[in-house]
This record gives structure tokens, C-alpha cells and sequence, in this order.
């Protein structure tokens, strides 16, 4: 029988975190299907969102198939806006560890550390995805390949020495036993090290209607209280925290080893959380009755524009987009196709919609009306990027935080923006 509910935090251990979405049965977010797949069934499983109200911690029970994250499609140097925002972040890494040793744990196709090591630094990624590791090894980035456990940590310390800065960015919320990751931090880090953790924050997803960054492999969104919860539990204190706008609202966290001092901006953000009502059931139920009400609206806008004899694609196939299909009940009857621009995401088919995925290049053949904007937190990249499609008459239909079509002044019918 599949477990759909935890029966603690896995951040803080508190008892029962409360249920608040339940949102079916969905496959993996990027099990994309191969052609050759396409007719036979997806396993599926629970996607129910539960709260701890102690520490603010939005989790899902962990289904990733054993052995998933081994061969990922995933990779954030398809996107123009994750560039710059590395180029920023291992400046950030590059004065803190000195001459010290990098390590990012979940280094995916080696963006990060590769801009690390053009200001010089002496670093490692670690990631269990052979095929990820195999392009980040084209950058000239040393990957460990393998997953990272408290075991793993005491060979890799063997092997590399103690590290001044471990990192992670949208990878932590990927983690089903925090406490044994944390526990192989604590391993690694140097007695004068730093933890960086870059993750969205749950604050902003419940404020900006955010579900669909729930998924199998989010386990967890993250408020501030959970990841202090977190790291008293290893005598590690969060010292700073930076705010940034990526991914629809993000933050990136700072430990040290206690005794450590705290900038203020930490006390600030965990006050911003109290009074969001981050440990206030009632703030859940609001939210998911909002979730609701984006489903009905999304559905007849796209009946609404289907009725009009406009076709429409989807821009985008993260694995964001496919809790919003899936969950919706959106599938290739409303849209013909998605575009994405990871070359490993096409030709293949979405998880559980099966819609098929083709090169941006296919906009400029087709010229579909409408685009789903299904990655939706690199709008402004796209709009940019699509400009022609735009200039042509072409409608951005974008679901977060509400439904709107952008650019959509001659369909007075719709919500609309300039």
C-alpha cells in the first residue's frame, strides 16, 4: 500500500503534519515518455501536500522510483536568466571560500561550478546523474557521481579534504532524509565553513498561488523557521539570508557553525513568516481554495479560446508545468504541442498528458495563437526571446499567480495585461 501521508516533519520531527491539497494521482514531473512508450502506462502516485504547522514546512511523501535521478533531464543552462544568476552566485561562493574547496551537491550539468572556476576557485560537484555529469565534465567540472549520504561524506572527505563551502541550489527540496544529508554536511564542512542552500521559499508560493512547484521530487518547500529547525539539530546557525526573485521567489540561506551571529534580515524574515500566518492552518485552506478557483478559471479560458478556433501550444515542459497539467486535466486535446528549449526534452512526451515536445523552432512553422506559459518563472525571458510571436498577433496566456493573457487587448472577453 502506498503511504500518502507523513507521519512527521522530516525538517523539525514534529508529529502529523496536516494535509491541506490533495491533488490525485500524478507520475513522476520529469518521467517524459519516450515515442515508443507512448502507449503504455505511467506508474502514478499520491501528490497529497501536507503543512507542519510548527515549523512551516510544505512536504509531499517521497515516490521517486529508485534510481530516477541517475538519468535527469533537467538542466538550468537552458535557461539565459540561470546564467547570469550563477555568474552572481559563485562570486558570492568564491569570497567566502578563500582558497578553500567548493563543493556543490546536486551540480547537474556544471553551470554553477564552471563559473566558479573561472574566478579560480578549487572546486567539486556531486550529482547521481551520470548523463548530467558527462556535460559538466565538457566545462572542465570534477563531479563525484553518486548520491550524497552521510556515508558518501566520509569517503568524499578522504578524498577532496574538508570543504569551505558546500552549496546547493534547487536541489535541498529534492531530499527525502534531511536529517541524513544534513548530517553528511556536518561531515564535510570545515570547522570555519558555510552551507549555502538556494531554494524557492514557501512563503512566496503560498502568497503567489504557486502549487505547481509541488511535486514528487520538491518533497519539501521551505520557510526560514524550517530550515533553522533544521540546522539546530546539527549545531548549525542560519546567519544570513539573501532574497531573490528566480524561480518565483527564492532565498538563499546561510549556516555556520554555532556559536554564529545573525544578520538582521534573518529575524526580519522569520517575523515576515509569523505574521503571513506560515504556522496558521486557516492560511492553507485560503490557499487551496485559491488553487481551486485558478483551475476553473484557467479551464474556461482555455474552452473559451478553443471555441474560438485558436490553436494553442505550451511554452515550456518543466516539471512545474506537468503538476499543473496533470492536476488540471490538461492534455493534447487542449494543447497541440509544448516548446521547450533543452534539447534532452525533445521529441519526447509529457508525463501523464503525453503531450509531445518540440524546438522552439516549431513556433516559427506552425505559428500557433495562443502559448501556455507553462515556465512561467522565466516569463520575461521568454517574452523577449518570442518577440516576433508577439509582434505577429501571438497571445501569451500566463496561469500565475491568476490566469491572464498577456498582450490580449482585442479579446475584451479574457483577463488581460499590455
Amino acid at each position: 500500500m502506498i503511504v500518502t501521508r507523513l507521519s512527521q516533519c522530516r525538517a523539525c520531527l514534529a508529529p502529523d503534519p496536516r494535509l491541506f491539497l490533495a491533488m490525485g494521482n500524478h507520475p513522476p514531473a520529469n518521467g517524459f515518455v519516450r515515442p515508443e512508450d507512448i502507449e503504455n502506462s505511467q506508474p502514478t502516485y499520491p501528490l497529497d501536500t501536507q503543512i507542519c504547522l510548527d515549523c512551516g514546512l510544505i512536504q509531499v511523501a517521497d515516490h521517486v522510483p529508485e534510481g530516477f535521478f541517475e538519468h535527469y533531464l533537467y538542466v538550468p543552462s537552458s535557461a539565459s536568466t540561470m546564467h547570469d544568476h550563477f555568474a552572481g552566485l559563485a562570486d558570492v561562493l568564491n569570497a567566502e571560500a578563500g582558497s578553500g574547496l567548493i563543493v556543490d551537491i546536486g551540480c547537474n550539468d556544471g553551470l554553477l561550478l564552471s563559473a566558479c572556476n573561472r574566478l579560480g576557485a578549487r572546486t567539486v560537484g556531486v550529482d547521481p546523474a551520470e548523463n548530467l555529469a558527462e556535460i559538466a565534465r565538457t566545462r572542465n567540472v570534477e563531479v563525484s557521481v553518486g548520491y550524497f549520504t552521510a556515508g558518501s561524506a566520509a569517503d568524499l572527505v578522504k578524498q577532496y579534504g574538508p570543504a569551505k563551502v558546500i552549496v546547493t541550489t534547487n536541489t535541498f527540496n529534492h531530499i527525502g532524509d534531511l536529517h541524513d544529508f544534513m548530517a553528511g554536511v556536518s561531515r564535510w564542512l570545515a570547522d570555519d565553513g558555510v552551507f549555502v542552500i538556494e531554494v524557492p521559499q514557501a512563503k512566496e508560493l503560498i502568497e503567489k498561488n504557486e502549487f505547481d512547484t509541488i511535486y514528487h521530487e520538491h518533497v519539501s518547500e521551505f520557510s526560514l523557521l524550517s530550515l533553522a529547525r533544521l540546522g539546530e539539530f546539527f549545531d548549525l546557525v542560519v546567519t544570513d539570508v539573501h532574497r531573490m526573485r528566480v524561480h518565483g521567489g527564492s532565498m538563499r540561506v546561510f549556516l555556520k557553525r554555532a556559536p554564529a551571529s545573525a544578520a538582521p534580515i534573518v529575524a526580519e524574515m522569520l517575523e515576515e513568516e509569523e505574521k503571513a500566518g506560515m504556522r496558521d492552518f486557516e492560511t492553507y485552506s485560503a490557499f487551496a481554495e485559491r488553487v481551486e478557483r485558478i483551475r476553473d478559471d484557467l479551464l474556461k479560458m482555455l474552452a473559451d479560446l478553443k471555441g474560438e478556433n485558436l490553436r494553442i501550444a505550451g511554452y515550456g515542459a518543466p516539471a512545474k508545468g506537468n503538476t499543473l497539467l496533470n492536476f488540471f486535466g490538461i492534455g493534447a486535446e487542449t494543447l497541440d504541442y509544448l516548446v521547450d528549449r533543452n534539447p534532452l526534452k525533445q521529441g519526447l512526451h509529457s508525463p501523464g498528458m503525453k503531450i509531445p515536445i518540440r524546438s522552439p523552432e516549431a513556433l516559427r512553422q506552425d505559428r500557433p495563437d495562443i502559448l501556455l506559459v507553462l515556465a512561467w518563472n522565466f516569463f520575461d525571458e521568454i517574452r523577449a526571446q518570442e518577440s516576433d510571436f508577439a509582434e505577429q498577433g501571438g497571445l501569451f496566456l500566463v496561469p500565475l499567480p491568476e490566469p491572464v493573457l498577456v498582450g490580449a487587448e482585442r479579446m475584451p472577453h479574457a483577463a488581460v495585461s499590455a
